[in-house]
């Protein structure tokens, strides 16, 4: 296969799915720039390893210099408090997008999350045009950056597609990431499918497997070209027999965003 970018950057590439991505993203590029806080080590003789924080806002601009598209999986990851959620994932993404427009970066994808949407409940069925519903504040830093990515492909022309992940995990955990699973190697298959769709303007896009239960619809991103090859059936039978049937009623049931619906607010006093 012949490379279809020379330089892609991965944010947050030490993290779980970002060493995935390692993996998946290879062949699309001629060198994958691997960011993170601390050195990567191993690097294949195709990856480069820079270090810094995505509030350091100049260290983010000097990172992206001769970048062709940027691949945004750097952040908290999951619920955090307001400070962190405000200079990781906030201020951050601001500042991979200014360096995206001032180095004439062509593509970003960004991992945003279920959370971004969180309390929209599961027999609503949504699409990607139902209005943000953040379940806390790491889905409302989500919400900020999906519009960050609208803002800067309508003012400016970079193209954004934002993949709101629901639960990617080497296998499914508990009875919900039976619908809400998205293998790695899809989690893979739809990060390359951003990369590599001929158009995406700003685009956003569900990222789950294909399970049997699709609580939502996906239909506004087909032009992506993302199948879903991985589904959650094998694991179904074990995992009903270890865990109890839940409560309909419970919110973390019928909302989108699971337990993150039940949550507190993460600067208040723990215990």
């Amino acid at each position: 296969m012949t490379p279809r970018y020379d330089t892609i950057l991965i944010t947050g590439a030490a993290g779980r799915l970002g060493t995935e991505l390692r993996r998946g993203l290879a062949p699309l590029a001629r060198k994958l720039r691997l960011a993170a806080r601390a050195p990567i080590a191993n690097l294949a003789a195709n990856e480069e390893s820079v270090v810094f924080d995505l509030s350091d806002e100049a260290a983010v601009m000097a990172a992206c210099e001769g970048v062709d598209a940027i691949v945004h999986f750097g952040g908290a990851p999951m619920e955090r408090p307001w400070q962190e959620i405000l200079d990781s994932n906030i201020r951050g993404s601001y500042h991979i997008y200014e360096a995206a427009r001032k180095h004439r970066v062509k593509r970003v994808v960004y991992a945003s999350s279920v959370h971004a949407i969180g309390f929209h409940k599961l027999e609503d069925h949504i699409d990607t045009t139902a209005p943000h519903r953040p379940d806390g504040l790491y889905g409302l830093s989500k919400c900020f950056v999906e519009d960050l990515g609208r803002l800067y492909w309508d003012k400016f022309g970079i193209e954004s597609v934002a993949l709101r992940i629901f639960s990617s995990f080497p296998e499914p955990a508990d009875r919900r990431h039976l619908w809400s699973w998205l293998s790695f190697e899809d989690c893979n298959r739809l990060t390359a499918a951003a990369l590599t769709a001929p158009r995406v303007g700003f685009t956003v896009s569900f990222g789950i497997s294909d399970n049997n239960e699709k609580p939502v619809d996906n239909r506004l991103a087909g032009h992506l070209g993302y199948i879903p090859q991985d589904n959650t059936e094998r694991f179904r039978a074990a995992m009903e027999a270890k865990t109890p049937v839940p409560d309909p009623k419970a919110p973390a049931v019928q909302c989108l965003g699971g337990f993150f619906v039940e949550t507190g607010h993460p600067d208040d006093p723990q215990g």
